[in-house]
Formats: C-alpha cells, sequence, structure tokens
C-alpha cells in the first residue's frame, strides 16, 4: 500500500477536537493584543467577531476542512482569512508561536476534561454508596487469595472501591493543577519581544497562574502523563470491580444477577448470559496503560525545547479518555441496575471454615489459650471438619473438645454476626463502624456535589 508522505505529518483528523479550546486562546490572545496596543482595538473586535462565526461554523458542520492546512491551528486560521481579510487576520499570530498555542490548547483541554472525568467518578461512587446503604446488613464472604476467609459486611466490601475511586479523584485534581497554567507569551521557545499581558489572558482563559519558564512551557507534557497515569489507575480499579462483577455473577458464584443492559448471549449456546461489560473492562485497562507507556517512551528523550514528536501526546490522550469515561459510565449503569441475591451470599458467608479465626478468637479472648496454640488447635478441627465433609460450626460439643478441652457450649455462640460484630475497630467490618463509616462517604460525596 502506498502512502501519500505529505499525510504523515498531518493530525487534523484528530486534533480538530480542539477546536474550542484553540478558538477560545486565539479569543483571548486577540483581545490581549487590542488592549496592549499590539494590534487596534477595531482590529482585535473583527479577528474575534471571525473567531465567533468559525467557531459556529464547526459546530453547524459546515466548517472547511483541509487536510493540506495540516492542524486545527492553520485550518481556523486560514478560514480567518477568508472571512475577515488577509490583512487583518494576519495579526492574529503576532506575539504567538504555534508551540506555545498547542500548549494551552491541551491545558485547557485537560482542565474540561478533568472535571468531567471526577464527575463521573463520583457518579459511580454514589451508585456504590447506595446500593451499600440499602443492604447495611447483609453479610458475605469476605475473600483472600479467592478463597473464603472471613465474614464482611456487603457495605463493607463495596465501600472499599468508594475509597479507591476517591484515591482516583485526588490524583485526576492534581492532574488539573499541572495543567493549570498559562504557556501563551512562551513563543516558540524564548519568549515574545512585545509587550503582552500574561496575567490578562490567564484571567481570560481561568487559569489560576502563568508558566514561570518558556522552554519548559512549551515542552511540557507533564500534565498528560498526569492524566494517563491517573486514568490507568482508575482504570486498574475498576478491572478488579470488574473481576468480581464476572466471578460473582457466575453460575458458580451466584451472588449477584447482572440487568439483561450490560450481558449478551452467545452465538450457539442460547442459555449464557456473559458479563461482556465487565470483561471489556477489563482488557480495555491494558489499553490504558499502553497509552500511558507511549507517552512516556515519546517524551524520554527529547531535548529542550519543542519537537515534532509532542504531536503524538493526542490520540493517545482522546483514547484514554474516551475509554476512561464510557467504563465510568457503564459501571454506574451496571451497579445501578444488579440484582444482589442476599439469600446466597447469606449463605454463603455461613458455610464452611469462615468463622475458624473466630473460633481462634474464642479460645484466646474467653478461654485464656495463647494464640499460637489456638491457632494449631483449630487448624486441626478444620482439617477434621473437612475430612469429614462438614461445616466448622456443623461440629458437636463432644467433637470439639476432642481437639481442645477448652471448648464448651458457649462456642455455639460463634456465628457470623458476632465475628462481624467483633471488628469493631476504626475502619472495620462492624455494624455500628461501617455505619459511620457509610455517613462519612454520603458527607464526602455531599461537599463534592457543593464544590
Amino acid at each position: 500500500m502506498s502512502t501519500d508522505p505529505s499525510s504523515y505529518t498531518v493530525s487534523i483528523q484528530y486534533d480538530r477536537r480542539l477546536y474550542r479550546q484553540d478558538i477560545a486562546g486565539s479569543i483571548a490572545h486577540a483581545r490581549m493584543l487590542g488592549k496592549q496596543g499590539i494590534i487596534t482595538e477595531g482590529e482585535a473586535l473583527n479577528i474575534v467577531e471571525g473567531l465567533e462565526q468559525i467557531r459556529t461554523e464547526i459546530e453547524e458542520g459546515s466548517f472547511p476542512w483541509r487536510p493540506e492546512l495540516e492542524d486545527i491551528h492553520m485550518n481556523v486560521e486560514r478560514r480567518l482569512h477568508e472571512v475577515i481579510g488577509t490583512e487583518t487576520a494576519g495579526k492574529l499570530h503576532t506575539a504567538r508561536s504555534r508551540n506555545d498555542q498547542i500548549s494551552v490548547d491541551m491545558r485547557l483541554y485537560l482542565r474540561e476534561v478533568v472535571g468531567e472525568t471526577v464527575g463521573k467518578v463520583r457518579g459511580l461512587q454514589g451508585a456504590l454508596l447506595e446500593l451499600a446503604e440499602s443492604n447495611p446488613e447483609l453479610i458475605i464472604p469476605g475473600y483472600t487469595h479467592v478463597q473464603r476467609a472471613q465474614p464482611v459486611l456487603f457495605a463493607h466490601h463495596l465501600l472499599a472501591y468508594f475509597h479507591m475511586l476517591q484515591r482516583d479523584i485526588r490524583r485526576f485534581e492534581y492532574c488539573h493543577e499541572g495543567a493549570d497554567a498559562l504557556p501563551l507569551g512562551s513563543g516558540a521557545l524564548a519568549g515574545v519581544p512585545y509587550p503582552v499581558d500574561r496575567q490578562f489572558l490567564a484571567t481570560e482563559l481561568g487559569f489560576s497562574k502563568t508558566t514561570s519558564n518558556s522552554m519548559d512551557a512549551v515542552s511540557d507534557r507533564d500534565f498528560v502523563v498526569e492524566y494517563h497515569s491517573a486514568a490507568a489507575m482508575c482504570m486498574m480499579h475498576l478491572s478488579r470491580l470488574a473481576e468480581e462483577l464476572v466471578l460473582w455473577s457466575s453460575q458458580e458464584f451466584g451472588y449477584v444477577t447482572l440487568s439483561e443492559e450490560y450481558v449478551t448471549g452467545s452465538s450457539i449456546m442460547p442459555q449464557k448470559r456473559n458479563p461482556d461489560y465487565a470483561e471489556l473492562a477489563r482488557g480495555k485497562t491494558g489499553r490504558v496503560y499502553g497509552h500511558l507507556m507511549a507517552i512516556l517512551t515519546v517524551l524520554k528523550g527529547l531535548p529542550l525545547a519543542y519537537n515534532r514528536d509532542l504531536q503524538e501526546d493526542k490520540e493517545g490522550l482522546f483514547d484514554t479518555v474516551d475509554t476512561l469515561l464510557a467504563t465510568l459510565e457503564v459501571f454506574r449503569g451496571m451497579i445501578n441496575t444488579m440484582q444482589v441475591n442476599a439469600e446466597s451470599l447469606s449463605k454463603a458467608a455461613a458455610q464452611g471454615q469462615m468463622l475458624a479465626t473466630d473460633l481462634a478468637d474464642y479460645l484466646v479472648t474467653r478461654k485464656g489459650v495463647p494464640f499460637r496454640e489456638a491457632h494449631g488447635v483449630v487448624a486441626r478441627l478444620s482439617s477434621y471438619a473437612i475430612s469429614r465433609n462438614v461445616d466448622l460450626m456443623d461440629l458437636t460439643l463432644e467433637e470439639y473438645q476432642k481437639h481442645s478441652p477448652a471448648f464448651d457450649e458457649e462456642v455455639f455462640s460463634v456465628t457470623a454476626e458476632s465475628s462481624v460484630a467483633a471488628r469493631d475497630v476504626q475502619g472495620g467490618t462492624a455494624p455500628q463502624q461501617v455505619s459511620r463509616a457509610l455517613l462519612e462517604a454520603r458527607k464526602l460525596l455531599g461537599q463534592a456535589g457543593e464544590e
């Protein structure tokens, strides 16, 4: 297949997505040029009106995109020449380079995307919290090594994901901070020889500060890396949740039933309900990881200042944004429509060896047996129960006492309910601790909604 070499540098097919940011930056720049007397106020107004017309054309679908102009900047600028005339339009690029222009576009885009991302993360947090609040007393098996370990409250389990997502929010907010510096005025790399007002530009575009070094400003993509990194972490958390949904919705577990909207059938087996949405989220996590590695690789050997390699910062970012936002939306829907099979979960929490640790704790706290000795007693007791294919709590007192004379009738007071109630430490699964944690989570979510 033959490729036209001239198409190799073209980016308009994807960077046209930045049209709003590009036009906003140009409008602010034109107003600053007029304010500073670098161009006349009339010229600045004429440029602004022309840019606003171009924005309308793009949004209405009538804008004449021209691939030979390579990127969003030149497409907008050439159209401006056609709309208001070359003499005035040609003055817009005074005191500006495409190097600081694309930097401001990317920073404006990232700040906006971070806000949207955080909003969707909070939406999923809300879905998890509602599900937890609607099942405050449900006891389920807690797992380590995908083996049943100890009983926990279902709400406690869900809150673990709530707090994972809260850490994600902090990382995205840090990304916003990294992008929140105005690079305009940096020029190609050395600054500009015009009396520009960078603080005016920062205020116009909503930046809290200006960049401190012109060479760093035009070559910095740390804020892009930070979004990729935060997105990769967030997708990792979603993938962990996806894995649990895949397992829990299987016939082997039967803990939850996913809505028909989030499962698909088989092309050959009519009985199948495949958790394809959760499985795709697991798969798409690797895709986001790949974009993080790609941008790190692009940046790792670049000398100062701007290099064309930086054009490769966009496609991966756009795909990461689209993938993460869609996945967050899907998970919110899955959680909101998921049926919790409480009976199956409760039954599983009371079966097998789930209370083994509690039996050891019973010997320690009520009978004064040293923990290591108690651990050994219950380990042998557990093996005995398994060899007879019965649950620990189905053993008779005589069988208990064969393994330790310290056991008495009080052993039968050890239940899944007493197990969770005993974990009454801050951050534990005891009902009153989880009730407090739910209130704190709701308060945290409410405060976020007020921002």
